[in-house]
């Protein structure tokens, strides 16, 4: 195995270090809730025909045998349900068929994860570099670093020149000088001259070579990072997602109302504000926290110094939350109405017998009626339920003594109306004359007629029963349950 690749950027220093927080630690993978993830991540069909175009595509490129053979056995593991055409969703604009990619295939990943590896050591050099800048390892180099954000932060279009400046102190100057190498040690003369042709070839940067210890070293910080962002990942989530997601209603309004009169107000004095001196400070801060010293300075004197500051502040917020915000409002309340239908028993002539209780009244110009279909519901009260996410706010169902005014509003043709009593409302005709009912809208013609209900009538009479219901609360378990 090589020791190093030479003309590439890789970090020979010390392991990138690995990002740590309370509770954040990877948790071992369920296979469940991988495979769930994955169903609804992808669509298998898609991937089905990714991968085969991936094994058709790429079958010249020297592959093994081995790894086509792998290839064709995920075509066939993969099933062919097509979750957009299930689901009726637009066609994805990411699909093979769209875009000029090639699709996914394990022989085609793993040769770009080996050129990848073999070509990011140059970040990982980056990172090592400001880790050991920011971290005062060097104490000169980070003093010069605050000089730079120094003069940036209160001359800010100097911005425009710092790129042009790192180019060519970091890029330029360094290229000069491999091709114009300084003297050796064992050369009388003292001083360094540019002047003469160059005596070295220019410096080519070339990826790690594989199976070497560069190569290695990548992988080693590519694994850390990984780790790293993860860790980062979930400790942000940790932090924003209980104050903001809701599950705590006073505390993410109040959050919401101070960021909504901040961004009111920012709108408006702005321009007042002193952001040159406030990035100086924040610049300054920031590096120097960095500092050893200063972060065991910090840690030594929070219990002392920070934490009484710290309860104060939360005791102060939880009162004012208390005390202002108010979200103990009364739920959202709605009538519902159910009809309780009875029919003649024996004929025109028979008897009322309870029938069924729907939720339409069953009138004799109605669609249901005029098909001839029976009227749906349930045959006893006790089993009308309230619509689903609300619940019941009375106690028990009261009878709607306004049967004139659900008839008019209905626009009901060919009833009797009881206006005292128990407020039936009587069909005039039977089912078979129901063509001699006037068709609604009808000016000057209101289509119904009162009555005590004694008189000759039809074989259907209902009348409005009607309860409070109030939408039903969800706490925040039922919701993660969801």
């Amino acid at each position: 195995m090589d020791e190093y690749t030479a003309d590439a950027f890789v970090n020979r220093d010390e392991p990138i270090p690995v990002l740590a927080f309370s509770g954040t630690g990877s948790p071992p993978p369920d296979p469940e809730d991988k495979r769930s993830r994955l169903r609804e991540s992808i669509s298998n069909s898609k991937l089905k025909e990714k991968l085969q175009d991936g094994a058709n595509n790429r079958s010249e490129t020297g592959f093994s045998l081995q790894d086509r053979l792998l290839t064709k056995l995920l075509q066939q593991v993969i099933p062919t349900e097509n979750i957009e055409e299930v689901l009726d969703l637009p066609p994805d604009k990411r699909s093979s068929k769209y875009i000029g990619r090639p699709g996914f295939s394990l022989p085609l990943m793993t040769n770009n994860f080996r050129r990848f590896n073999s070509r990011i050591g140059i970040v990982f050099v980056f990172q090592t570099r400001l880790i050991r800048l920011l971290t005062w390892r060097d104490p000169t180099h980070t003093l010069s670093l605050l000089a730079v954000c120094t003069f940036t932060c209160l001359d800010p279009y100097l911005l425009a020149a710092l790129p042009i400046a790192v180019a060519l102190l970091f890029v330029m100057v360094p290229a000069y000088l491999v091709r114009h190498p300084a003297p050796p040690p064992t050369v009388s003369h003292a001083s360094y001259s540019i002047n003469g042709p160059p005596l070295a070839p220019a410096r080519t940067i070339k990826p790690a070579a594989e199976m070497s210890k560069d190569f290695f070293r990548n992988m080693r910080d590519l694994q850390n990072s990984m780790d790293d962002f993860s860790n980062v990942h979930d400790g942000v989530l940790k932090i924003i997602t209980p104050p903001t997601n809701f599950s705590n209603e006073a505390l993410s309004s109040t959050i919401f109302l101070f960021l909504f009169v901040l961004t009111c107000a920012l709108f408006i004095a702005s321009h007042l504000l002193p952001w040159r001196i406030m990035s100086l400070f924040f610049c300054w801060t920031s590096i120097t926290l960095g500092n050893p010293s200063v972060q065991q300075f910090v840690l030594n004197n929070r219990e002392s110094h920070l934490r009484p500051h710290e309860r104060r502040a939360q005791s102060w917020l939880d009162g004012w939350i208390a005390r202002d915000i108010v979200l103990d409002e009364p739920p959202e309340t709605r009538e519902v109405e159910v009809y309780e239908l009875q029919r003649r028993k024996g004929g025109r002539k028979g008897e009322w017998e309870s029938w069924i209780f729907s939720p339409n009244p069953n009138d004799p110009l109605s669609p249901q009626r005029i098909a001839g279909e029976r009227p749906k519901g349930t045959r006893f009260f006790e089993d009308v339920c309230a619509p689903r996410g609300w619940e019941w706010g009375d106690k028990k169902w009261v009878l709607d003594l306004g049967s004139r005014e659900w008839v008019e509003e209905r626009m009901m043709q060919g009833v009797e109306v009881e206006v005292e009593g128990e407020r039936w409302v009587t069909d005039l005709v039977g089912d078979d004359d129901v063509s001699s009912i006037p068709k609604k809208g009808k000016k000057n013609t209101p289509g119904w007629e009162e009555g005590d209900g004694q008189g000759p009538s039809g074989m259907w009479r209902r009348r409005r029963w009607i309860r409070m219901v109030r939408r039903k609360g969800v706490s925040s378990t039922n919701s993660k349950d969801g």
